[in-house]
């Protein structure tokens, strides 16, 4: 395999740069001195900031894209053979790693690496990490699937020992990774187009989890079925957190504040320790900042500065996102798309003060969709309204075997007003002649649904 070295830049070229994580890899590099070139099939907000550095990038892949100075090519999980950039380095036998394999490479350049995995909550546990690690002025370099103000994009390059990223499991990419305190937030089934199912997931943690060295540290949710099983074989230090007292970490006396945000009394150890104040709601997020409080204390950060550091954490975009007000209607926008997520927004919902709860979901993948399709039916059975509109592809194609208006027919079945439509126009009439004064609107799923609440508010 290709070894990169930050002592001696060369040209890299990114096929697929305009990624949220891609890009914040590039990033890195165009800051390290390395001369940058990619290419995207549009252009983005992103892709602008990244030319405004210094990136050349050619919208649109095309075997021309790839030009002899080239010497080392990263590409995503998304791009395969046929895809002319990358049949092109196969040619000319350009050195070429995966996106995970080069995020691996960085962090061997930090003392202190933090790998922050798990089904669900790996954008904000790494954003809470980021901020205690702000408040705290270590200086880190940040790489988080998300856009966090605080840094004022996904991707912070600092000049210290410290690193914190997102590890993402699909098609295993975070085995690719050797951090110094590994998390996992939990473990469920998803991304069942490549994992054969709850099992094949489980092992696929194990084996992220023996990636650690003796000197290293493991923060896992200890309330998981699964923890044995991951945990098995592993000689590293475990840290615990969860919501009972078997852990080594958790809560008591949480209580949610008039604005839905979250309190609650740590204890570590069974000692109770400080109060603990997050300025986001939800029970998901207690645990969250549970992981965040435990990493910190393992690399020796006063813990005055965990607790500024979640007490001002205001969330990542698109996580139960305020995007405005619309004639006293409130909307919101929210990353969940899997039934585990639905259900904790959900509760984090029913903390927010409403009305009546509105939600427009767009599925994702045709493959999630199927595999899941009672589930997702239970968790937005929860909502007063339902609006389901198509399945977002992503990287699928129709087969043909479920469609997003099946869901909105099931989730009627079970007693909820469920509706289908085709159209996000259609989806915005419908909204601005039935949402009434003090409703709560949340837009939800990983595509483009966002847009509709966006498209709202401009009106």
């Amino acid at each position: 395999m290709y070894q990169l070295d930050f002592n001696k830049p060369i040209h890299v070229h990114f096929i697929g740069i305009g990624g949220i994580s891609m890009s914040g890899l590039a990033e890195i590099l165009l800051k390290e001195n390395f001369k940058i070139t990619g290419s995207d099939a549009k252009s983005s907000d992103i892709i602008d900031n990244l030319i405004s550095m210094g990136a050349i990038v050619n919208i649109g892949q095309s075997a021309d894209n790839i030009t002899d100075d080239i010497e080392l090519v990263v590409y995503t999980a998304a791009v395969h053979e046929d895809n002319p950039e990358f049949a092109e380095c196969i040619r000319r036998n350009i050195p070429m790693l995966t996106r995970a394999q080069l995020l691996g490479q960085i962090m061997n350049n930090y003392k202190y690496s933090i790998a922050v995995s798990g089904t669900h909550g790996k954008t904000t546990t790494t954003s809470m990490l980021s901020q205690i690690f702000m408040e705290a002025d270590t200086n880190p370099t940040i790489s988080v699937g998300g856009i966090l103000d605080s840094i004022g994009g996904n991707v912070r390059v600092g000049q210290s020992d410290y690193f914190v990223t997102e590890a993402c499991e699909y098609t295993n990419s975070y085995h690719s990774l050797f951090p110094y305190i590994s998390i996992i937030l939990n473990v469920d089934a998803d991304h069942l187009d490549f994992f054969s199912g709850i099992d094949e997931i489980i092992e696929s943690f194990h084996t992220f989890a023996t990636n650690l060295t003796d000197d290293g540290h493991l923060v896992i949710y200890g309330d998981m079925d699964c923890l044995s099983r991951v945990t098995d074989g592993i000689n590293c230090d475990i840290v615990t957190f969860g919501m009972s007292d078997n852990n080594r970490y958790y809560p008591t006396d949480i209580e949610a504040d008039e604005n839905g945000h979250m309190n609650y009394t740590l204890v570590v150890d069974g000692n109770k320790q400080e109060r603990v104040h997050l300025n986001i709601g939800g029970t998901h997020n207690v645990t969250n900042s549970l992981a965040a409080i435990a990493a910190a204390d393992i690399l020796g950060i006063d813990r005055k500065y965990s607790l500024a550091g979640l007490s001002c954490f205001g969330g990542a975009h698109r996580r139960f996102e305020l995007k405005g007000t619309l004639g006293n209607v409130t909307v919101i926008d929210d990353y969940a798309h899997h039934p585990t997520e639905i259900k904790a927004t959900l509760t984090t919902a029913t903390h927010t003060p409403h009305n009546e709860l509105w939600v427009v979901f767009q599925p994702h993948t045709y493959t999630r969709t199927k595999a899941l399709f009672e589930e997702f039916a239970d968790a937005l059975k929860g909502f007063d309204h339902v609006i389901v509109i198509d399945i977002y592809a992503a990287r699928e194609k129709d087969t043909g075997l479920i469609h997003a208006k099946d869901l909105a027919e099931r989730i009627k079945e079970l007693g909820t007003d469920a509706r289908y439509f085709s159209s996000f126009t259609a989806v915005e009439n419908y909204l601005l002649k039935n949402c009434k004064k003090n409703d709560l609107l949340i837009t939800m799923g990983a595509g483009d649904v966002y847009l509709i609440g966006e498209e709202l508010l401009g009106k």
